[in-house]
């Protein structure tokens, strides 16, 4: 999956739709393409981690499969960039809040609300992340244990 529209406030916009889509369907593979190689992010389970690899391992596996109905509420989307007017270079970037559905112990599910930043570089064209921090709404609980509960 890529993001290759020209407006960077439009980039932002069409990176959260997509990483959305991404998340809730468990789709790495895709979601690969909306990273930098060398990104830096910290989320809802992450510790601050630099390079794609760390973040799928230590913050989208470990959530990604606990929580169902993930989407971001794009009416929310704040955006701002630049580019460098050749149509290859540029800066922008963006927060949004989000809505998904966690479970406790037990596998009961409960609102999993929160919010999201990204910084976005465009490198040949595509728009990729190179810095995204997810957090958490305060007083939501902070681990989802998926629909069975822990094991």
């Amino acid at each position: 999956m890529k993001v290759t529209v020209e407006s960077p406030e439009a980039a932002v916009r069409e990176w959260f739709d997509a990483l959305g889509t991404c998340c809730a369907a468990e789709d790495y593979e895709r979601a690969r393409g909306l990273i930098a190689e060398d990104v830096r992010s910290f989320g809802t389970k992450a510790e601050i981690v630099t390079g794609r690899e760390k973040l799928e391992a230590n913050q989208w596996r470990g959530i990604w499969p606990n929580i169902e109905d993930f989407r971001f509420d794009l009416e929310s989307v704040v955006a701002e960039g630049v580019t460098d007017g050749d149509g290859e270079g540029g800066r922008a970037w963006g927060a949004a809040v989000w809505r998904s559905t966690g479970f406790d112990e037990d596998g009961n599910p409960f609102d999993r609300p929160g919010r999201a930043t990204v910084v976005l570089e465009r490198r040949e064209g595509v728009w990729v992340a190179v810095h995204t921090h997810f957090s958490l709404y305060p007083g939501t609980p902070q681990f989802t244990h998926g629909p069975g509960g822990a094991e």
